[in-house]
């Protein structure tokens, strides 16, 4: 009886199992250790977010949409998943002030349709600006991000107001630099 349980714990310190193959913690091919891949989950993510506030005054608006959405979807982040939301909230102060380079401003139009016939909207940029200058950047932001639910909830992060003033000082947001150039 004690010469079974020594071979099978003799088996066992080796890395084999009793009657089997040795067991492997390396790559089929290779021999070096099998790489784990960090997957984020959602409540991690959830508690690594912050507050971040972008002054738009004097910006392009294309720079700023792009930086924005960057951080809206944590690809600035080591732990970026295409499928998890790992980015942080952004406020935007001052967005009556971006600007448009070229004849952008005149030219530019925002469209809008209802879907009956005879309901086509348009308006220039400058008009827009004028009314409801939160508008732009979130329409610009809004076609950088996914379109599918992740992207509406990624959209639900931006926070963007016409004046310096802004609600959200609770949150302690960090001043994002651009490169302004």
């Amino acid at each position: 009886m004690g010469e079974p349980k020594d071979s099978v714990l003799e088996g066992l310190t080796k890395g084999r199992s009793p009657g089997r193959e040795p067991v492997h913690f390396f790559c089929m091919h290779h021999d070096r250790p099998l790489m784990k891949t960090y997957v984020p989950k959602a409540a991690e993510a959830l508690a690594a977010r912050k507050w971040w506030v972008v002054d738009a005054t004097g910006l392009p608006l294309g720079r700023l949409a792009s930086r924005v959405a960057t951080v809206l979807r944590g690809k600035n982040k080591p732990t970026f998943s295409p499928s998890v939301d790992t980015g942080d909230f952004v406020i935007v102060v001052n967005a009556g002030k971006v600007k448009l380079t070229g004849r952008k401003a005149e030219q530019k139009l925002y469209t809008k349709h209802s879907r009956y016939p005879g309901s086509l909207k348009q308006e220039s940029f400058q008009s827009v600006i004028q009314h409801a200058p939160e508008i732009p950047i979130q329409q610009a932001v809004k076609r950088m991000l996914p379109k599918n639910v992740l992207g509406r909830t990624l959209l639900g992060k931006l926070k963007v107001y016409p004046t310096a003033e802004h609600p959200h000082s609770a949150q302690q947001p960090q001043q994002l630099q651009l490169k302004t150039a």
